[in-house]
C-alpha cells in the first residue's frame, strides 16, 4: 500500500473504531490493515491507535495524525478531480428520515446516479441521533431544530406544518374556529425521539408561538401511524404537509385553524466539523439542495 491508501486506512479505523469493519469498508483483508498500521506506527516511531477487547481509539499524537490525514486526502481527492475533470466516484454514505427519504430524496435520485454514475449510494433510513465519524456515515438529512454543536448544519428547506383531522372526528368534536375553541378537543400524540416526551400542538398567534397540550387517548412514535391515526378520526394532528397532501386534496383529512398555523419545520443537512468535504459528498448536498428548494 502507497502512503495515501495507508493514510486512507488509518482515518477509516479510527472513524469506524475497528479494523475489522474499516479493512471491510476498503475491502482489504484484516491482516493487511493490520500490519499497514503496524508498518505506518513503526515509521512514525509514534502509538497511532490504543486497541482493546471492544474498539479501537486514537492516541493524543492519533488524534492530531488523523486531522492532517483528513486534510491531506480531502486536497488530494479535490487537485486530482480539478486536472482530471473526472467527476467524483467512490461510496458516499447518508442517513435520511424515511419519510424525507420517499418524499424528496428517491423520486429525483435516478437522474443524479445517472449524473454520476460512478457514485454508489448507501442510503440509511432513521431519525435517531448519528454518530457520524464512529458509524462512518458522511451526512445526515433531519428534520427540525438542530441542537448538536459538533455537527455542521446546512438549512436546505423549509416545511409548511398543517393542523388537521378527519371529518369523522370534526362531525363528532366540531370544527374549532380559534384558539379557545381546542377546548374539549383531544389530539393523536407523537412521542419525540430526540427528548422521549409527546410534543405538543403549536400554533402562531400575532406572532407569538402557543402550545397546548389536549388530552390523547393514543401515542405514536411514527410519521406514517400518526397519519394513519388521524384519518381514523382519533383526534387533531400537526405534520408537514407534504406528507399528507393527497388526504388534504381528497377530503380524508381537513385542514383546520388555517389563520393560526405551526411554525414551519426546518429541514437540514448535518456533516462533521472534523472532516473536510469531500468532492462526493459537496455535489450530493448540492444536489439535494436544489432538489429539496423546488419540491419543499
Amino acid at each position: 500500500m502507497d502512503r495515501l491508501d495507508v493514510m486512507r486506512l488509518f482515518t477509516r479505523i479510527v472513524e469506524r473504531q475497528s479494523f475489522t469493519q474499516a479493512a471491510q469498508d476498503l475491502e482489504l483483508p484484516r491482516s493487511t490493515a493490520t500490519q499497514a498500521i503496524k508498518e505506518l506506527e513503526k515509521r512514525l516511531g509514534v502509538r497511532l491507535l490504543q486497541r482493546t477487547t471492544r474498539n479501537v481509539r486514537s492516541t493524543l499524537d492519533g488524534e492530531a495524525f488523523y486531522k492532517r490525514c483528513v486534510a491531506i486526502l480531502g486536497e488530494v481527492e479535490d487537485a486530482e478531480a480539478v486536472f482530471s475533470n473526472a467527476k467524483p466516484r467512490g461510496l458516499l454514505r447518508v442517513d435520511v428520515h424515511g419519510t424525507l427519504a420517499r418524499h424528496f430524496v428517491l423520486p429525483a435520485l435516478p437522474a443524479f446516479l445517472a449524473e454520476y454514475p460512478d457514485l454508489q449510494l448507501h442510503l440509511g433510513e432513521s431519525d435517531r441521533l448519528v454518530d457520524l465519524v464512529r458509524e462512518g456515515v458522511d451526512c445526515v438529512l433531519r428534520a427540525g431544530d438542530l441542537k448538536d454543536s459538533a455537527m455542521v448544519g446546512r438549512r436546505v428547506a423549509l416545511l409548511e406544518e398543517v393542523t388537521c383531522a378527519s371529518p369523522d372526528y370534526l362531525a363528532r368534536y366540531g370544527t374549532p374556529a380559534t384558539f379557545d375553541d381546542l377546548h374539549g378537543h383531544v389530539a393523536i400524540g407523537f412521542m419525540s425521539s430526540a427528548t422521549g416526551t409527546t410534543l405538543p400542538l403549536e400554533f402562531l398567534i400575532n406572532g407569538e408561538r402557543r402550545n397546548v397540550v389536549l388530552p390523547a387517548t393514543l401515542t405514536v412514535t411514527a410519521a406514517e401511524t400518526y397519519a394513519a391515526a388521524a384519518r381514523l378520526g382519533l383526534g387533531l394532528i400537526q405534520m408537514p404537509r407534504y406528507h399528507i397532501d393527497a388526504d388534504l386534496k381528497a377530503g380524508i383529512l381537513v385542514k383546520v385553524l388555517a389563520e393560526y398555523p405551526p411554525a414551519p419545520t426546518p429541514v437540514s443537512l448535518l456533516y462533521p466539523h472534523s472532516r473536510q468535504l469531500s468532492s462526493r459528498v459537496r455535489v450530493f448536498i448540492d444536489w439535494l439542495t436544489r432538489e429539496l428548494a423546488s419540491r419543499a
